[in-house]
């Protein structure tokens, strides 16, 4: 199986290329926040649950996280794998999901990670924010402190799965399908290793 953590801070073209990666991987896309919208809406037990710590403004702790995107990946037979949008934030997410992947005999296979200068950022949001009307997108304070969270949040995260060997850095700048490209190279070079 073929499971992907794409990574990058907030308007390096993640959407765009996980589109672009379920295409030509026919792997399923998994994002947290949208398994969580569609548990809380559901009223499912662990939507619920993990409404209840929402609403008292705390994290949802990891276990519920976990249980959830469990829930989720039983739902498909036979799948060719997952890219995973929005999890894991923390090193003990990974882990969490390593242990996740092996009661299921697979692993991730990589962490990509798209790299993209903090002033290009800045800009591509910007931009995203004059067309999309996304209140986040047109302040740049806001953007910023999304941009900083990112980077603190997210360099554990990074040596985790560097310790691991399935860490690659993928310019973000560029053509999207440049960019494409690289990220295709960076699953298909580890393929034929296997």
């Amino acid at each position: 199986m073929l499971n992907i953590v794409l990574f990058g801070p907030p308007g390096a073209g993640k959407g765009t290329q996980s589109e672009k990666l379920i295409a030509k991987y026919g792997i399923i896309h998994l994002s947290t926040g949208d398994i969580f919208r569609a548990n809380i809406k559901g009223g499912t037990e662990l939507g619920n649950l993990a409404k209840s710590f929402m609403d008292q403004g705390k994290l949802v702790p990891d276990e519920v996280t976990i249980n959830m995107l469990n829930a989720e990946v039983e739902k498909y037979e036979s799948p060719k794998g997952f890219i995973f949008d929005g999890f894991p934030r923390t090193a003990a997410q990974a882990s969490a999901l390593d242990v996740l992947l092996q009661s299921k005999d697979t692993e991730i296979s990589h962490m990509l990670a798209l790299e993209v200068p903090e002033d290009e950022l800045r800009q591509r949001l910007l931009l995203r924010g004059k067309d999309s009307g996304r209140p986040d997108d047109i302040n740049p304070e806001i953007i910023q402190k999304r941009i900083d969270v990112y980077n603190s949040k997210t360099e554990l995260v990074k040596v985790y799965y560097e310790k691991q060997g399935k860490y690659k850095g993928i310019n973000g700048v560029g053509e999207i399908e440049t960019i494409f490209e690289l990220l295709c190279q960076a699953i298909d070079t580890n393929l034929v290793m296997k």
